[in-house]
């Protein structure tokens, strides 16, 4: 059976709002293959990218170490821009926003992480899981905004997902946020620690040096379970394109370590 890629709409009661969902299914699926799930965030943009590269490595999967994998797209209706912002920014007392941002004149409505994440853990998982019962680990993917979640997911410390692939995160978020979560995940003797993959392109600025801070930071608690990609002379949008093999190469091939 030749790779098909199934499309519904799933209305959340939980974020209220209505997603569009992309699968992308793998030839020769059987119910009894234990594929990984990768669920692609600002599925609009990132789906093609991910399941065309697995379609392409898995050609030749002993030299390449990328496996056939089930790819399921999250994405917005036109209202992307506002309800992205909304969707994968964690709620907070204050927030304090940077000036380029205030410079445009218009700061989105922000804070609904948490009710997005209860709309993939309690709506948009089960409804996976039904489809796939036998499926192996799952796989979570983010860029910018969508890439700070995948990081705020995973210091929730909950284990939402058994493994993370977050590109150019936003780890400037109200006020760099994100690494005292960061500190307060390592420093929790009984923290969930997970396969973490984090790129970012040479051209991205400050958020260059953001992202090597912050392996540097989980690096020692999370040993060999975390890789870091500088993409040279690549910028904000091209480094999905250039990484993504290497992230899908990661996912498959590390050997997950138990820090003691």
């Amino acid at each position: 059976m030749a790779p098909s890629i199934e499309t519904f709409k799933i209305h959340s009661t939980c974020a209220d709002y209505t997603y569009t969902v992309q699968i992308y299914i793998p030839e020769n699926v059987k119910n009894s293959d234990q594929l990984p799930i990768y669920y692609i965030l600002d599925g609009s943009s990132y789906f093609t990218f991910a399941n065309q590269t697995i379609k392409l490595q898995c050609l030749n999967s002993p030299k390449t170490k990328v496996c056939p994998a089930i790819v399921v797209s999250i994405e917005h209706g036109e209202d992307m821009r506002d309800r992205r912002f909304y969707d994968f920014t964690a709620p907070a007392k204050v927030y304090i926003y940077p000036q380029r941002l205030l410079q445009k004149g218009k700061v989105r409505k922000n804070g609904g992480a948490t009710k997005f994440t209860q709309f993939l853990m309690r709506e948009l998982k089960p409804a996976i899981h039904e489809k796939f019962p036998n499926h192996g680990d799952e796989i979570i993917f983010g860029h910018s905004l969508a890439g700070y979640y995948v990081l705020w997911l995973l210091f929730m410390n909950k284990h939402y997902f058994d493994r993370y692939i977050a590109f150019s995160p936003s780890i400037w978020w109200n006020q760099y946020e994100i690494e005292n979560l960061a500190q307060s995940f390592i420093n929790d003797q009984d923290c969930k620690v997970s396969p973490l993959f984090v790129a970012v392109g040479s051209e991205e600025g400050f958020m260059v040096e953001d992202s090597e801070k912050m392996h540097e930071l989980l690096q020692p608690r999370f040993m060999n379970n975390i890789s870091f990609y500088k993409a040279e002379d690549e910028n904000h949008a091209s480094v999905v394109p250039t990484a993504i093999s290497r992230a899908m190469r990661f996912m498959t091939t590390v050997k997950v370590e138990i820090p003691s």
